[in-house]
Protein backbone atom coordinates (compact mmCIF):
# COMPACT_ATOMS: atom_id res chain seq x y z
CA UNK A 1 0.00 0.00 0.00
CA UNK A 2 1.34 3.79 -0.64
CA UNK A 3 1.73 5.65 2.16
CA UNK A 4 1.76 9.59 2.24
CA UNK A 5 3.30 11.14 4.92
CA UNK A 6 2.27 15.10 5.74
CA UNK A 7 4.78 17.42 7.91
CA UNK A 8 5.34 21.08 7.99
CA UNK A 9 8.51 20.67 6.45
CA UNK A 10 10.26 18.26 4.58
CA UNK A 11 14.33 18.38 3.74
CA UNK A 12 15.12 16.34 0.68
CA UNK A 13 18.47 17.25 1.45
CA UNK A 14 19.40 17.43 -2.22
CA UNK A 15 17.07 20.18 -3.06
CA UNK A 16 15.64 22.98 -0.49
CA UNK A 17 13.38 22.70 2.70
CA UNK A 18 9.73 22.31 1.51
CA UNK A 19 6.72 23.67 3.39
CA UNK A 20 3.52 22.03 4.17
CA UNK A 21 4.93 18.81 2.30
CA UNK A 22 4.33 15.07 1.50
CA UNK A 23 5.97 12.13 0.91
CA UNK A 24 4.51 9.18 -1.11
CA UNK A 25 5.80 5.68 -0.24
CA UNK A 26 6.20 1.97 -0.33
CA UNK A 27 7.94 -0.37 1.73
CA UNK A 28 10.85 -0.58 -0.83
CA UNK A 29 10.98 3.22 -2.36
CA UNK A 30 10.33 6.58 -2.05
CA UNK A 31 7.45 7.49 -4.61
CA UNK A 32 7.32 11.36 -5.11
CA UNK A 33 8.27 14.55 -2.32
CA UNK A 34 6.58 17.65 -2.78
CA UNK A 35 3.82 20.63 -1.73
CA UNK A 36 1.22 18.34 -0.09
CA UNK A 37 -1.43 19.49 -2.33
CA UNK A 38 0.58 18.24 -5.41
CA UNK A 39 1.54 14.61 -3.96
CA UNK A 40 -1.78 13.90 -2.36
CA UNK A 41 -3.33 14.96 -5.70
CA UNK A 42 -0.99 12.29 -7.59
CA UNK A 43 -1.93 9.63 -4.89
CA UNK A 44 -5.20 10.33 -3.78
CA UNK A 45 -5.89 6.70 -2.34
CA UNK A 46 -2.78 5.99 0.18
CA UNK A 47 -3.18 5.86 3.90
CA UNK A 48 -2.37 9.31 4.96
CA UNK A 49 -0.42 10.32 7.98
CA UNK A 50 -0.13 13.45 9.20
CA UNK A 51 3.06 14.10 11.73
CA UNK A 52 1.64 17.82 11.91
CA UNK A 53 4.44 20.29 13.42
CA UNK A 54 7.73 18.38 12.25
CA UNK A 55 10.76 18.43 10.37
CA UNK A 56 11.04 15.07 8.17
CA UNK A 57 14.45 14.52 7.13
CA UNK A 58 16.31 11.67 5.46
CA UNK A 59 16.90 8.62 8.09
CA UNK A 60 20.45 9.83 9.18
CA UNK A 61 23.72 7.92 8.20
CA UNK A 62 26.15 7.31 11.03
CA UNK A 63 29.24 6.68 8.54
CA UNK A 64 31.86 5.46 11.47
CA UNK A 65 30.97 3.74 14.63
CA UNK A 66 32.06 0.97 16.89
CA UNK A 67 28.87 -1.15 17.90
CA UNK A 68 30.80 -3.53 19.67
CA UNK A 69 31.55 -0.90 22.33
CA UNK A 70 28.61 -0.15 23.04
CA UNK A 71 28.52 -1.05 26.73
CA UNK A 72 32.17 1.17 27.30
CA UNK A 73 31.95 4.80 28.99
CA UNK A 74 34.44 7.28 28.76
CA UNK A 75 37.58 7.33 30.88
CA UNK A 76 36.60 10.36 33.64
CA UNK A 77 39.19 12.20 33.42
CA UNK A 78 40.51 11.64 29.55
CA UNK A 79 43.63 9.69 29.45
CA UNK A 80 46.66 12.17 28.75
CA UNK A 81 46.90 10.37 25.23
CA UNK A 82 45.48 8.31 22.43
CA UNK A 83 47.80 5.07 23.26
CA UNK A 84 47.16 4.71 26.95
CA UNK A 85 43.15 4.86 26.08
CA UNK A 86 43.86 1.98 24.00
CA UNK A 87 45.88 0.32 26.06
CA UNK A 88 43.17 0.65 28.60
CA UNK A 89 40.67 -0.48 25.71
CA UNK A 90 42.71 -3.76 24.90
CA UNK A 91 42.76 -4.54 28.80
CA UNK A 92 39.29 -3.75 29.50
CA UNK A 93 38.37 -6.04 26.45
CA UNK A 94 40.35 -8.78 27.71
CA UNK A 95 39.13 -8.76 31.48
CA UNK A 96 35.52 -8.73 30.12
CA UNK A 97 33.16 -11.29 30.89
CA UNK A 98 31.70 -13.03 29.01
CA UNK A 99 34.80 -11.81 26.64
CA UNK A 100 32.25 -12.10 23.22
CA UNK A 101 28.61 -11.11 23.68
CA UNK A 102 26.37 -9.29 21.02
CA UNK A 103 24.71 -7.66 24.32
CA UNK A 104 26.90 -4.17 23.14
CA UNK A 105 25.59 -4.48 19.37
CA UNK A 106 22.02 -5.05 20.74
CA UNK A 107 22.49 -1.90 22.89
CA UNK A 108 24.22 0.36 20.18
CA UNK A 109 21.62 -1.02 17.71
CA UNK A 110 18.96 0.31 19.88
CA UNK A 111 20.34 3.45 20.62
CA UNK A 112 21.21 4.61 16.99
CA UNK A 113 17.43 3.69 16.16
CA UNK A 114 16.59 6.22 19.34
CA UNK A 115 18.74 8.97 17.88
CA UNK A 116 17.35 8.65 14.60
CA UNK A 117 19.89 6.52 12.53
CA UNK A 118 18.36 4.53 10.05
CA UNK A 119 22.28 3.34 8.80
CA UNK A 120 25.69 2.95 10.18
CA UNK A 121 28.91 2.25 9.10
CA UNK A 122 29.94 -0.28 11.58
CA UNK A 123 33.83 -1.59 12.38
CA UNK A 124 33.62 -5.38 14.05
CA UNK A 125 36.36 -6.88 15.23
CA UNK A 126 33.78 -9.71 15.96
CA UNK A 127 31.76 -10.11 12.98
CA UNK A 128 30.36 -13.55 14.12
CA UNK A 129 28.48 -11.60 17.01
CA UNK A 130 27.15 -7.96 15.36
CA UNK A 131 26.53 -9.32 11.70
CA UNK A 132 23.85 -11.76 13.12
CA UNK A 133 22.79 -8.99 15.49
CA UNK A 134 22.26 -5.88 12.50
CA UNK A 135 20.81 -8.70 9.96
CA UNK A 136 17.80 -9.09 13.15
CA UNK A 137 17.71 -5.41 13.08
CA UNK A 138 15.84 -2.60 11.06
CA UNK A 139 19.43 -0.83 10.79
CA UNK A 140 21.16 -0.29 6.99
CA UNK A 141 24.47 -1.59 7.94
CA UNK A 142 28.04 -1.67 6.27
CA UNK A 143 30.14 -3.89 8.41
CA UNK A 144 33.52 -3.61 8.20
CA UNK A 145 35.59 -6.33 9.31
CA UNK A 146 38.03 -5.23 10.93
CA UNK A 147 41.82 -6.64 9.91
CA UNK A 148 45.11 -5.82 11.75
CA UNK A 149 48.00 -7.67 11.48
CA UNK A 150 51.72 -6.49 12.44
CA UNK A 151 54.77 -7.43 13.40
CA UNK A 152 54.50 -10.97 14.73
CA UNK A 153 51.04 -10.96 14.37
CA UNK A 154 51.26 -10.39 10.66
CA UNK A 155 50.77 -14.20 10.55
CA UNK A 156 47.17 -13.59 11.36
CA UNK A 157 46.14 -11.62 8.22
CA UNK A 158 44.52 -14.77 6.78
CA UNK A 159 42.36 -15.85 9.21
CA UNK A 160 41.62 -11.91 10.19
CA UNK A 161 40.56 -11.66 6.84
CA UNK A 162 38.51 -14.81 6.29
CA UNK A 163 36.59 -13.95 9.53
CA UNK A 164 36.00 -10.10 7.81
CA UNK A 165 34.85 -11.21 4.66
CA UNK A 166 32.65 -13.98 5.66
CA UNK A 167 29.41 -13.29 3.95
CA UNK A 168 26.60 -15.45 5.88
CA UNK A 169 24.54 -12.56 6.84
CA UNK A 170 25.20 -10.17 3.88
CA UNK A 171 21.61 -8.99 2.51
CA UNK A 172 20.59 -5.49 0.40
CA UNK A 173 20.66 -4.06 3.78
CA UNK A 174 23.78 -5.68 5.67
CA UNK A 175 26.62 -4.88 3.31
CA UNK A 176 29.90 -6.43 3.82
CA UNK A 177 33.42 -4.16 3.69
CA UNK A 178 36.98 -4.22 5.13
CA UNK A 179 38.87 -2.36 7.19
CA UNK A 180 42.22 -2.78 7.57
CA UNK A 181 42.59 -1.12 10.67
CA UNK A 182 45.30 1.57 10.92
CA UNK A 183 49.26 2.68 9.93
CA UNK A 184 50.37 1.17 13.59
CA UNK A 185 48.24 -1.77 13.45
CA UNK A 186 48.90 -3.59 9.78
CA UNK A 187 51.77 -3.36 7.59
CA UNK A 188 51.54 -2.21 3.89
CA UNK A 189 51.31 -5.86 2.44
CA UNK A 190 48.23 -6.13 4.57
CA UNK A 191 46.77 -2.98 3.48
CA UNK A 192 47.63 -3.89 -0.07
CA UNK A 193 45.67 -7.71 0.39
CA UNK A 194 42.67 -5.69 1.48
CA UNK A 195 42.57 -2.68 -1.35
CA UNK A 196 43.29 -6.28 -3.69
CA UNK A 197 40.01 -8.18 -1.91
CA UNK A 198 37.96 -4.86 -2.06
CA UNK A 199 38.68 -4.04 -5.76
CA UNK A 200 38.05 -7.76 -6.61
CA UNK A 201 34.86 -8.31 -4.44
CA UNK A 202 33.51 -4.46 -4.99
CA UNK A 203 33.76 -3.88 -1.37
CA UNK A 204 33.14 -0.55 0.95
CA UNK A 205 36.83 0.26 2.29
CA UNK A 206 37.65 2.20 5.44
CA UNK A 207 40.60 3.18 7.95
CA UNK A 208 41.73 4.61 10.66
CA UNK A 209 44.30 7.39 9.09
CA UNK A 210 45.77 10.48 10.52
CA UNK A 211 43.78 10.21 14.51
CA UNK A 212 46.70 10.78 15.84
CA UNK A 213 50.65 12.95 15.64
CA UNK A 214 52.19 9.80 16.46
CA UNK A 215 51.61 8.11 13.66
CA UNK A 216 54.06 9.32 11.41
CA UNK A 217 57.09 8.69 14.19
CA UNK A 218 55.82 5.32 14.35
CA UNK A 219 55.69 4.88 10.71
CA UNK A 220 59.21 6.69 9.71
CA UNK A 221 61.24 5.52 13.09
CA UNK A 222 58.88 2.92 14.94
CA UNK A 223 59.49 5.03 17.38
CA UNK A 224 57.22 6.89 20.32
CA UNK A 225 53.73 5.96 21.85
CA UNK A 226 53.00 3.03 18.93
CA UNK A 227 56.16 1.60 19.80
CA UNK A 228 55.02 1.45 23.33
CA UNK A 229 51.64 0.00 22.85
CA UNK A 230 53.69 -3.08 21.06
CA UNK A 231 56.04 -3.17 23.89
CA UNK A 232 52.63 -3.62 25.94
CA UNK A 233 51.27 -6.17 23.44
CA UNK A 234 55.07 -7.99 23.98
CA UNK A 235 54.56 -8.52 20.03
CA UNK A 236 56.67 -6.64 18.19
CA UNK A 237 59.72 -7.65 15.70
CA UNK A 238 62.22 -5.83 13.66
CA UNK A 239 61.03 -6.83 10.04
CA UNK A 240 58.06 -4.04 10.30
CA UNK A 241 58.71 -2.00 7.13
CA UNK A 242 59.02 1.51 7.39
CA UNK A 243 57.71 4.68 5.64
CA UNK A 244 58.94 8.70 5.65
CA UNK A 245 56.23 10.97 5.17
CA UNK A 246 53.47 10.50 7.00
CA UNK A 247 50.17 8.55 7.02
CA UNK A 248 48.26 10.37 4.44
CA UNK A 249 51.08 9.83 2.12
CA UNK A 250 51.34 6.29 3.62
CA UNK A 251 47.65 5.63 1.89
CA UNK A 252 48.47 7.34 -1.14
CA UNK A 253 51.89 5.36 -1.47
CA UNK A 254 49.35 1.83 -1.12
CA UNK A 255 46.72 3.11 -3.38
CA UNK A 256 44.27 3.58 -1.09
CA UNK A 257 43.18 7.28 -2.04
CA UNK A 258 42.32 5.89 -5.68
CA UNK A 259 39.81 3.82 -4.19
CA UNK A 260 36.45 5.61 -2.68
CA UNK A 261 38.05 4.82 0.72
CA UNK A 262 36.53 5.95 4.03
CA UNK A 263 39.19 7.62 6.12
CA UNK A 264 37.90 7.82 9.95
CA UNK A 265 39.18 10.69 11.99
CA UNK A 266 42.11 12.61 9.61
CA UNK A 267 42.47 15.04 12.70
CA UNK A 268 46.18 15.84 11.40
CA UNK A 269 46.82 17.16 7.88
CA UNK A 270 49.34 20.03 6.38
CA UNK A 271 47.97 22.02 3.46
CA UNK A 272 49.87 19.42 1.03
CA UNK A 273 48.27 16.57 2.44
CA UNK A 274 45.07 17.98 1.82
CA UNK A 275 45.81 18.62 -1.56
CA UNK A 276 46.17 14.89 -1.99
CA UNK A 277 43.10 13.87 -0.18
CA UNK A 278 41.33 17.09 -2.76
CA UNK A 279 42.52 14.74 -5.56
CA UNK A 280 41.43 11.72 -3.88
CA UNK A 281 38.78 9.44 -4.31
CA UNK A 282 38.27 8.97 -0.69
CA UNK A 283 35.94 10.61 2.13
CA UNK A 284 36.71 11.54 5.58
CA UNK A 285 34.55 11.36 8.43
CA UNK A 286 35.16 13.34 10.99
CA UNK A 287 33.80 12.41 15.17
CA UNK A 288 33.50 15.95 16.74
CA UNK A 289 32.90 14.67 20.16
CA UNK A 290 35.22 11.90 19.88
CA UNK A 291 38.01 14.88 18.60
CA UNK A 292 37.59 17.21 21.15
CA UNK A 293 37.50 14.04 24.08
CA UNK A 294 41.26 13.67 23.20
CA UNK A 295 41.88 17.45 23.51
CA UNK A 296 43.17 17.32 19.74
CA UNK A 297 43.86 20.51 18.11
CA UNK A 298 41.09 22.25 15.75
CA UNK A 299 39.80 20.09 13.04
CA UNK A 300 40.26 21.08 9.08
CA UNK A 301 36.85 19.93 8.02
CA UNK A 302 36.07 22.77 6.81
CA UNK A 303 39.14 23.76 4.84
CA UNK A 304 37.79 20.06 3.65
CA UNK A 305 35.08 21.22 2.15
CA UNK A 306 36.01 24.02 1.09
CA UNK A 307 38.51 21.93 -1.45
CA UNK A 308 35.52 19.66 -2.23
CA UNK A 309 36.54 16.52 0.05
CA UNK A 310 33.88 14.40 1.00
CA UNK A 311 33.49 15.11 4.83
CA UNK A 312 30.96 13.27 6.92
CA UNK A 313 30.14 13.17 10.56
CA UNK A 314 30.55 9.74 12.72
CA UNK A 315 30.11 9.24 16.43
CA UNK A 316 32.99 6.81 16.46
CA UNK A 317 32.04 4.64 19.92
CA UNK A 318 31.17 4.81 22.89
CA UNK A 319 34.38 4.33 24.33
CA UNK A 320 35.47 7.64 23.47
CA UNK A 321 32.02 9.76 23.23
CA UNK A 322 28.97 9.70 25.66
CA UNK A 323 26.67 8.05 23.20
CA UNK A 324 25.79 7.63 19.61
CA UNK A 325 23.59 10.65 19.10
CA UNK A 326 24.57 11.98 15.85
CA UNK A 327 22.57 15.01 16.26
CA UNK A 328 24.76 15.71 19.06
CA UNK A 329 27.71 15.66 17.40
CA UNK A 330 26.60 18.22 14.64
CA UNK A 331 25.16 20.22 17.45
CA UNK A 332 28.90 20.43 18.66
CA UNK A 333 29.87 21.47 14.62
CA UNK A 334 26.85 23.94 15.13
CA UNK A 335 28.20 25.96 18.03
CA UNK A 336 32.27 25.67 16.25
CA UNK A 337 30.71 27.19 13.29
CA UNK A 338 27.40 29.07 13.76
CA UNK A 339 28.51 30.79 10.61
CA UNK A 340 27.96 27.76 8.21
CA UNK A 341 24.56 26.90 7.22
CA UNK A 342 22.50 24.43 9.20
CA UNK A 343 21.94 22.61 5.46
CA UNK A 344 25.77 21.67 5.02
CA UNK A 345 25.51 20.28 8.54
CA UNK A 346 22.89 18.34 7.44
CA UNK A 347 24.40 16.88 4.43
CA UNK A 348 26.91 16.00 7.12
CA UNK A 349 24.94 13.36 8.36
CA UNK A 350 22.99 12.66 5.78
CA UNK A 351 24.06 12.25 1.71
CA UNK A 352 27.52 12.73 2.48
CA UNK A 353 27.44 10.21 4.95
CA UNK A 354 26.12 8.11 2.61
CA UNK A 355 28.55 8.60 -0.04
CA UNK A 356 31.31 7.95 1.89
CA UNK A 357 29.61 4.43 3.16
CA UNK A 358 29.26 3.91 -0.74
CA UNK A 359 25.39 3.79 -0.06
CA UNK A 360 24.16 7.43 -1.73
CA UNK A 361 22.36 5.55 -4.77
CA UNK A 362 19.71 4.36 -2.22
CA UNK A 363 19.91 6.52 0.91
CA UNK A 364 20.82 9.67 2.34
CA UNK A 365 18.12 11.92 0.80
CA UNK A 366 14.29 11.67 0.35
CA UNK A 367 14.40 11.53 -3.38
CA UNK A 368 12.14 9.38 -6.01
CA UNK A 369 13.84 5.75 -5.91
CA UNK A 370 15.52 6.00 -3.02
CA UNK A 371 14.85 3.89 0.20
CA UNK A 372 11.71 5.25 1.89
CA UNK A 373 13.90 5.74 5.78
CA UNK A 374 12.51 8.93 7.38
CA UNK A 375 13.21 10.75 10.91
CA UNK A 376 10.55 12.96 12.18
CA UNK A 377 11.43 15.73 14.92
CA UNK A 378 9.01 17.86 16.57
CA UNK A 379 9.65 21.71 15.82
CA UNK A 380 7.97 25.10 15.92
CA UNK A 381 10.18 27.73 14.08
CA UNK A 382 10.34 28.47 10.35
CA UNK A 383 13.52 27.39 9.98
CA UNK A 384 13.78 24.00 11.36
CA UNK A 385 16.57 22.10 10.28
CA UNK A 386 18.60 25.72 12.88
CA UNK A 387 15.82 24.62 15.46
CA UNK A 388 16.67 21.22 15.62
CA UNK A 389 20.28 21.82 15.89
CA UNK A 390 20.25 24.81 18.68
CA UNK A 391 17.06 22.72 20.74
CA UNK A 392 19.36 20.86 23.58
CA UNK A 393 18.42 17.30 24.22
CA UNK A 394 15.53 16.98 21.05
CA UNK A 395 15.46 13.80 19.71
CA UNK A 396 13.41 12.75 16.89
CA UNK A 397 9.29 11.87 17.47
CA UNK A 398 9.61 8.88 14.90
CA UNK A 399 12.20 6.86 12.78
CA UNK A 400 10.93 4.97 9.52
CA UNK A 401 13.08 2.57 7.76
CA UNK A 402 11.63 0.30 4.55
CA UNK A 403 8.62 2.02 5.05
CA UNK A 404 7.57 0.97 8.50
CA UNK A 405 7.81 2.72 11.74
CA UNK A 406 10.38 1.45 13.50
CA UNK A 407 10.54 3.79 17.02
CA UNK A 408 8.77 4.07 18.95
CA UNK A 409 8.63 0.52 18.57
CA UNK A 410 5.08 -0.14 16.87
Amino acid sequence: MTTLLLAAWIAPIDAPVIPDAAVAFDDSRILAVGPARTVNAAFPNTNTIDAGNSLLLPGLVNPHTHLELSDCTPLNPPPDSFVHWLIHLIARRASSSPPESPQPAITGIAQSLRFGVACVGDITRFPHLTRPTLANSPLHAVSYGEVQAMAQRRNLLDERLDAALNPDHASPRLRIGLSPHAPYSIEDSGYRRCLQLARQHNLPLATHLAESPHEMTFLARHAGPFRDLWTFLASWDDLVPRFDGGPIRFAQSLGLLEYPTLLAHVNYCDDDELAILAASQASVVYCPRTHAYFNHPPHRWRDMLARGINVAVGTDSAASSPDLNLVDDLRLLHRLAPDLSPETLWQMATLRAARALDQHQSLGSITPGKAPDFALFPVATRDPLREVLETHRLLPAQLWIAGQPVYPPP
